[in-house]
């Protein structure tokens, strides 16, 4: 399904015709006879375009509709077309003319005859489920779509995350009924609490619980509420194998759903199963093949596993999409800081201008600034940055102070850098009383402190991390805390303890704590100025320069 064109006269409603492009598409989806590719993959093209073979040979289909909305007052047009792509003729149109209230059986029907005119077999239940109206309030209905429309957008940004949660809320409220309403606002809740694109504190997760458990409770048998519930699981309770029995429940229901097959990659991942999350992946990329987050996520599997190649060929896929892109840009150039060929990462970070919205990247040249030693330039972006923080970034700002500390440091200014540390310490200690189980901010917390003196707050910081996320636990991030307490234990100046956790780091795949996320390896062993006191080891030395 490609994109529905807006012809209404008020282009707000743009949100209104992705919605319902988005509702047929979900409903055609729950058909397991037919193979639907997901909205991501579809959402770069034009409404009408051209080249309907190119398209089609790009996503591995056969037919695909097109479609036109049209929202006057309390009217509704929809306009659809299905056309087989290779002769590029028509199978079927129709024009819908509905009032705003009766929108919901337009759905039905184009989703029924679409099926039809594949000679697609429905089960009952799937005819069911093609038939069902979400909720009988159009007022909900539209909170929904606003809502929606922002969980179609790329990335997981503070801005996406607090719309979607603003308008679900409005929708649920106005019928508590909708099943659909409460399981899409768990969904974005458990995701803004994952990705910390919403505060993740206690109160976000007992929301995603009690609106998962409410979709659930009203429709049982209803896919997405089936598959908020395992992403709940997985997302703020960490409890992966109760998330995979719900995820597979779910997989069942909503076979063309690519989310769950991506789903089940993140879990399989942080259980350590990673030949199992590469299969999930590929499954996931073959109902959306150019979703640019999805590609993303495998690249980042790749990189964890430190095999470069292939997650450089993953990123290659999506700067085919959208070229230019700069979370694609720096991962590889942390990726060249992994392979310790600084000039190409230089290459690559050197013409981006970023702000502290790309708070990762902003990190990865600040890395990039400290592993060359000539970090007076990304100083006065962090300190030009750090005069007026934003406060949606919460401790993120913190971060940053700490990255600013280091820099400083390098330079000479030690007198600065203690000033930076300081007021980092005092934001981040605020963030982890109301934030006490957030792993990350006890890691940055831990440097600071270690950059400040403090060793036994530092190393204690650590050390209760590593107790709250073990390995485990979580074989992706589980080590975290492990490469946390290397970095001290070198600084303080500990080699037996941090040479011994290095050759733990060293033999396993993980995302790792500072900026984009490799994890260690022998070159940055060479570059990283943390590991300054263990150089002249000769077991650090054997550890970073390894013999082929």
């Amino acid at each position: 399904m490609l994109p529905f064109e807006n012809l209404s006269s008020d282009k707000e409603n743009a949100y209104f015709a992705e919605g319902i492009q988005d509702e047929i598409l979900t409903r055609l989806s729950k058909i397991g006879d037919l193979k639907v590719i997901s909205r991501t993959s579809t959402q770069h093209y034009q409404s009408a375009p051209r080249n309907l073979r190119e398209i089609a040979k790009q996503l591995g289909v056969a037919h695909i509709l097109e479609g036109s909305v049209q929202k006057s007052a309390d009217t509704v047009r929809v306009n659809v077309q299905l056309i087989k792509a290779a002769s590029d003729s028509h199978l079927w149109s129709d024009t819908f003319d509905r009032k705003l209230t009766d929108i919901l059986s337009v759905e039905s029907e184009v989703a029924k005859t679409i099926a039809d005119q594949l000679r697609a077999k429905l089960t009952g239940h799937e005819q069911e489920v093609i038939a069902a109206k979400a909720t009988d309030n159009p007022e909900a209905y539209d909170a929904y779509l606003r809502g929606l429309a922002y969980t179609l957008k790329t990335g997981f940004t503070p801005a996406n995350s607090l719309g979607a949660q603003k308008y679900l809320k409005q929708a649920v409220q106005l019928d508590p009924n909708f099943a659909l309403g409460w399981a899409l606002l768990s969904y974005v809740d458990a995701s803004g609490y994952l990705t910390q694109s919403l505060q993740p504190t206690e109160t976000l997760r007992e929301e995603a619980r009690q609106a998962a458990d409410t979709a659930l409770r009203l429709q049982p048998k209803l896919g997405e509420a089936v598959f908020a519930k395992g992403f709940y699981h997985y997302a703020c309770l960490r409890d992966y194998d109760t998330a995979v029995d719900y995820l597979e429940q779910a997989h069942h229901l909503l076979p063309n759903n690519s989310r769950i097959p991506q789903s089940l990659a993140y879990v399989e991942r942080r259980r350590g199963n990673w030949e199992k999350s590469d299969a999930h992946f590929n499954e996931a990329e073959k109902l959306d093949p150019r979703n640019v987050n999805l590609l993303s996520q495998h690249a980042r599997s790749y990189v964890c596993l430190r095999r470069f190649p292939e997650a450089l060929a993953k990123l290659e896929q999506i700067l085919n999409i959208t070229p230019d892109d700069i979370d694609t840009l720096v991962l590889k150039a942390r990726i060249a800081q992994a392979e310790g060929d600084l000039p190409r990462a230089a290459a690559l970070l050197g013409p981006l201008r970023l702000g502290a919205d790309y708070a990762n990247a902003l990190e990865t040249q600040v890395y990039q600034a400290i592993l060359e030693s000539r970090p007076a330039a990304v100083i006065a972006q962090l300190k030009q940055i750090l005069a007026k923080p934003d406060q949606a970034l919460g401790y993120y700002n913190g971060e940053l102070r700490f990255w600013l500390g280091w820099a400083q440091e390098v330079s000479g200014d030690h007198d600065g850098a203690r000033e930076s540390w300081g007021q980092a310490r005092t934001e981040l200690e605020s963030f982890l009383k109301e934030q006490p189980e957030n792993v990350v901010l006890m890691g940055d917390l831990a440097l600071t402190n270690m950059a400040l003196g403090d060793n036994t707050a530092a190393t204690t910081l650590a050390d209760r991390a590593i107790a709250m996320m073990s390995i485990e636990k979580d074989a992706l991030t589980g080590p975290r805390p492990l490469d946390i307490l290397t970095r001290i234990a070198a600084r303080m100046g500990d080699a037996d303890r941090a040479i011994s956790t290095l050759e733990k780091l060293l033999s396993i795949p993980y995302e790792a704590p500072l900026a984009a996320n490799p994890p260690l390896t022998p070159a940055l062993l060479r570059l990283d100025p943390m590991f300054e006191r263990l150089r002249k080891d000769p077991r650090f030395q054997k550890l970073a320069n390894p013999q082929p």
